[in-house]
Parts: C-alpha cells; sequence; structure tokens
C-alpha cells in the first residue's frame, strides 16, 4: 500500500477518508496548530498528540506499512479525523521523510506509540496460523484484502467516469462554457471517494479548460480522449506489461507496489518552480536534475499548502552527489532524494545540448511508456531563438500558459531538423521568451526545458562559454 519513506500527498491521503465529514474534519487538523510532540521514523511510522475538547490530547499514531491506524480517541471511523489530520501533517512538513528532519521530528516514538508499534511488528514476524506451509502474516494477508476493495472502489469509480465523459461527447462540448465548474467539482469529489485521487486531480483539470479562452473545445476533447484513455487501461490493468501496469497505478494515485531503482549520480540542477492545483489547496514544487554521470533526467515533487512553500528548496546551477530513487512508472522520471555524500558545489560547465530533432525523438519514446506524459525534459544546444510577432498570441496550453504562436528554437548548426514551437516560460507567459531573445542577441545558446505536444517550454538558459545558468520567467 505504501513505499515506506515517501511522502504521500494531500489528495492521496484524504483519498483514505471513511466519508466526506471525515474528509473536511481531517483537513481541519493538518496544519501544525493543534499537534504537539510530533514525529516519525524513516521506518514508516509518525505520531503526534491532537489538542481536542478534552483536558488531555488524543494519542495518535500511524503505521504506513500497512497503513495501521492508533489513536485514543472515542470516535469509531477508521481512519479517525486524528489520523488523517497527521498524515496532512506528514505531507507537509515530512515528518520521518529520509530527505530531511524537520524540527518537530524524534529519533525515538514515545512510550505510547512505541508499544503499539512493537506490537503490530511482533505479529507481522510469526507465522500466520495454518502450519509451518504458511509463512504470509497476517497482516500481509488484511493488506491484500484492502488493496483488493480500494481496487473494487477504483474500478466502480472509473465506470462511473465512463459514464460521465459518455455523456460529454453525446451533448457535445458546446454547453461547457454555461454548465460552469461544479458538475466536474462533484465528479473529481467522486473520484476521490473511490480513492482514486490522480482521475480527481485530471478532472478538476478538464473542468477548467472551458474558461481558458480560445481553441479550449480541442484541448477539452483532447484531455477527455487521455482520460477515457486512463480508464481503459485500469479496466484492463491485468493484461497490461508491468512497466504500463504500474504507469496506470501510479496515474491513478496508487502508491508503487514495489521499491524503484536506486541510483547514485551527481546531479545537476536544472530548473525548479511551482504551481497550483486548480481547487488552489495543494502547491506543487517540480525540481528537474540530471545526472552527470548516467545522463538519466529525474523529476522530484515537493508538495505544501498555500502559504507554505515547499520544503525542498535547490538552487538551479547546484550539483548535489546524492542517491535518487526512481519510482516505477512515469516513463522512469519520477524519483526522491536520498541520501547526500557532498556539499552541493556550482556546476563548472553548462549542460551538453542535443538537436531539436533528437529532442521531439526523445520524448516520441517517453510516450511509448506513459501515454499520459505531458512533457520530456530536454537540454537543447546550441539553438537559435526565433522570435515571432505579438505578444504571445492566442491563450492556450495549461496552467494558463499562453502559445507563443511563431516563436520557434532552431539548431544553429543548420541541421535537416525542424524548429520546435516555443510555449510561455517561467512563471509569467511569454515574459520568459523575450528574455530568451535578448540572452541570445542572435547568438547560440544552451536551453532547458519541458518538450511537449503543445511545444517546448524553456526554463534555463546557458550563454556560449558561461556555465552561470539563467532562470527565465
Amino acid at each position: 500500500m505504501t513505499e515506506q519513506g515517501v511522502r504521500w500527498t494531500a489528495e492521496q491521503v484524504l483519498a483514505l477518508a471513511p466519508d466526506d465529514a471525515s474528509r473536511k474534519a481531517g483537513a481541519r487538523l493538518g496544519g501544525a496548530g493543534p499537534w504537539s510532540q510530533t514525529g516519525g521514523s524513516a521506518s514508516g511510522a509518525v505520531w503526534g498528540l491532537c489538542k481536542g475538547s478534552g483536558s488531555k490530547p488524543y494519542r495518535t499514531v500511524v503505521d504506513l506499512s500497512g497503513p495501521a491506524y492508533k489513536c485514543s480517541c472515542p470516535s469509531r471511523k477508521f481512519p479517525c479525523k486524528h489520523a488523517l489530520g497527521l498524515l496532512l501533517l506528514r505531507a507537509a512538513e515530512g515528518l520521518g521523510t529520509p530527505a530531511g528532519t524537520p524540527a518537530g521530528d524524534q529519533a525515538e516514538a514515545p512510550d505510547w506509540a512505541a508499544e503499539w508499534l512493537t506490537a503490530r511488528a511482533e505479529k507481522a514476524a510469526r507465522p500466520a496460523a495454518g502450519g509451518p506451509g504458511r509463512a504470509v502474516p497476517a497482516d500481509a494477508e488484511a493488506a491484500r484484502k484492502r488493496a483488493e476493495r480500494r481496487a473494487a472502489r477504483i474500478s466502480a469509480g472509473v465506470t462511473e467516469l465512463e459514464q460521465r465523459l459518455a455523456d460529454l461527447v453525446r451533448d457535445g462540448l458546446a454547453g461547457q462554457e454555461r454548465a460552469g465548474y461544479a458538475a466536474w467539482e462533484e465528479t473529481a469529489a467522486r473520484m476521490v471517494d473511490a480513492q482514486a485521487p490522480g482521475l480527481a486531480a485530471r478532472v478538476r483539470e478538464l473542468g477548467t479548460i472551458p474558461s481558458c479562452g480560445t481553441g479550449w473545445p480541442a484541448r477539452m476533447l483532447e484531455e477527455a480522449a487521455l482520460l477515457h484513455l486512463l480508464d481503459r487501461a485500469w479496466l484492463g490493468v491485468s493484461g497490461l506489461p508491468e512497466p504500463l501496469a504500474a504507469t496506470v497505478r501510479s496515474r491513478l494515485g496508487l502508491q508503487p507496489r514495489t521499491e524503484g531503482e536506486a541510483v547514485r549520480d551527481r546531479w545537476l540542477v536544472l530548473a525548479q518552480y511551482d504551481t497550483a492545483s486548480p481547487d488552489g489547496r495543494l502547491i506543487t514544487r517540480r525540481t528537474w536534475l540530471r545526472g552527470l554521470t548516467g545522463g538519466r533526467p529525474a523529476l522530484v515533487l515537493d508538495f505544501g499548502p498555500p502559504g507554505r512553500p515547499p520544503g525542498l528548496a535547490l538552487p538551479v546551477g547546484l550539483v548535489l552527489e546524492a542517491e535518487a530513487r526512481f519510482r516505477p512508472g512515469s516513463a522512469g522520471l519520477r524519483a526522491d532524494l536520498g541520501e547526500g555524500f557532498a556539499p552541493p558545489a556550482p556546476c563548472p560547465a553548462a549542460p551538453t545540448g542535443v538537436s531539436t530533432g533528437a529532442a521531439l525523438e526523445a520524448y516520441g519514446a517517453a510516450l511509448r511508456e506513459d501515454p499520459w506524459l505531458e512533457s520530456w525534459p530536454v537540454v537543447l544546444g546550441p539553438v537559435v531563438p526565433i522570435p515571432g510577432g505579438g505578444h504571445g498570441g492566442r491563450h492556450g496550453g495549461k496552467g494558463g500558459q499562453e502559445a507563443a504562436e511563431a516563436w520557434q528554437l532552431a539548431d544553429a548548426e543548420g541541421t535537416s531538423a525542424l524548429p520546435v514551437p516555443l510555449t510561455g516560460a517561467g512563471s509569467r507567459p511569454g515574459s520568459g521568451l523575450w528574455q530568451l531573445a535578448a540572452l541570445s542577441g542572435g547568438g547560440p545558446l544552451t536551453v532547458f526545458g519541458e518538450c511537449g505536444h503543445r511545444g517546448f517550454t524553456p526554463l534555463t538558459a546557458w550563454q556560449p562559454d558561461s556555465s552561470e545558468p539563467v532562470v527565465l520567467g
């Protein structure tokens, strides 16, 4: 059900709630205010005291290897709102994660938590009833049954979503601008109830498209088709090759079944930026890395609620020697940073780039592994930006970025590869494009960005003979 040491997102936590009331109550307890003596261990346990209406705080402990929950509150719901609040606090602050040691972290659990955790460990170590031929722990069998129940709930949610998409196609897209966002938010809530937070996020994004300006019907049809493809993939997941099945499970928001590959390298920080979820309740920090030895790209995600930025902050251009553990699925991009082996240091040179043709080939190969992949990280170079007319053209793309009509990046060495179209860069759509042109002055640059089906979004640039990165936007 979970990979120890991997921080769950807020949506994954809320998907565990037994009902909507528990979800709302748990969300109110997701901040540090009511909590004291919080802590966690790298082995996958978190604990804390939550102030309630009585004189004594409630003792709450969660074993993420199950997951399993223990709380001194009188609630008969499972998990209770205090367990949900503690897990949300962990999602925001990283209690007990190997990547850092927050102020509230503790090396050892208090007696009341340690007693319960020890009893669980001893029970798991005992062979199950039925003789020496059965060595499967009872907790493993219970976890299997919980996984089956969740799979059934997800399948029911997917079937309901398929009906919603069929209604959309039958009724047509013309009325979506007038229909508003409320109906899609209700559908997203149903996907959360089905314990499929990944589907909920995609549904919310689908519902925002009609308010995104010119060209929205085509984009909405594209996203609906991708959502339909994901639904059908889940309903037939048992017949898929395991790498693709792992991608499908991760896209729905399930934790990986197996531990991913660990890669030690010197990782160059290529870019880092924040995005907000459609409902504004979650900030996602995306950090792009590249292994200087192996050349492997890595995407590290960190999360935080509004007003509290994610904890991971890595300046662009630094190199850190560390172990990255890659998660199964998602075209092998998603990784979690582990132990560091040396202090971060500036990179002595700009990264080596590839041609525009090689970039498009790499993106196409990644799509074969993950059809829902929005973009692929690419370092282009040497390339020359070709500015277009106007100030970015019509609205387009995800997250409010504008389509930069007529802007392109062309190979500086005059290869036969076609130029790639550019989309807006940085946090201000279109602003990074003029910055890119100014840096170039008509000359070649090395540019890192995300290559997707709508074009190339430049994020960082290097001038010739310079190791200093320039963050665009």
